[in-house]
């Protein structure tokens, strides 16, 4: 069972697509991902989404640059969260990031940092883990190492 869609608006978010993927890699989560275009390719962003709905997928990310429309067109075809995630295609990413944020009233978009494809696929492993008791350990043990890093990294600043 497929859990994550992942969209991407060109092949060139690949790089950020990654860090979604490597963290579903770690939790296990089933995930698939594809390319497709909100401006030239509107009709395949739609299959996607309608065959995402037979699968029962619980969680669309969609990572875009530029105008950043494909998350908002995502979410105005899904009731499922859709998570965004700006690219640093232009403008140091501010355009994408604005595009993603600015949604209107009924139609929200969540929103990690430009380029920040790890936290779409931490924030997407937390949705699916408020119905996954095995997922929430996972994240818990993952919070543990990240503090234990930061421990670690403080008692041996100097070393």
């Amino acid at each position: 069972m497929t859990d994550v869609i992942v969209i991407l608006g060109s092949k060139s978010d690949k790089d950020v697509a990654k860090k979604t993927i490597d963290i579903f890699d770690k939790f296990g989560i089933e995930y698939e991902i594809t390319v497709a275009s909100a401006h030239r390719t509107p009709g395949r962003v739609i299959e996607i989404i309608e065959e995402a709905h037979k699968k029962d997928v619980k969680v669309f990310i969609a990572v875009a640059g530029l105008a950043a429309h494909l998350p908002g067109v995502v979410a105005a075809h899904t009731t499922k969260p859709v998570i965004g995630v700006p690219v640093n295609a232009e403008l140091d990413g501010n355009d994408s990031l604005l595009s993603i944020v600015q949604m209107p009233p009924g139609i929200p978009v969540a929103c990690v940092g430009i380029g920040r494809g790890e936290n779409a696929g931490i924030l997407a492993t937390q949705i699916l883990s408020t119905y996954n008791k095995e997922l929430e350990a996972k994240l818990a043990d993952y919070r543990k190492e990240l503090a234990d890093k930061v421990e670690n990294d403080a008692l041996n600043l100097f070393a």
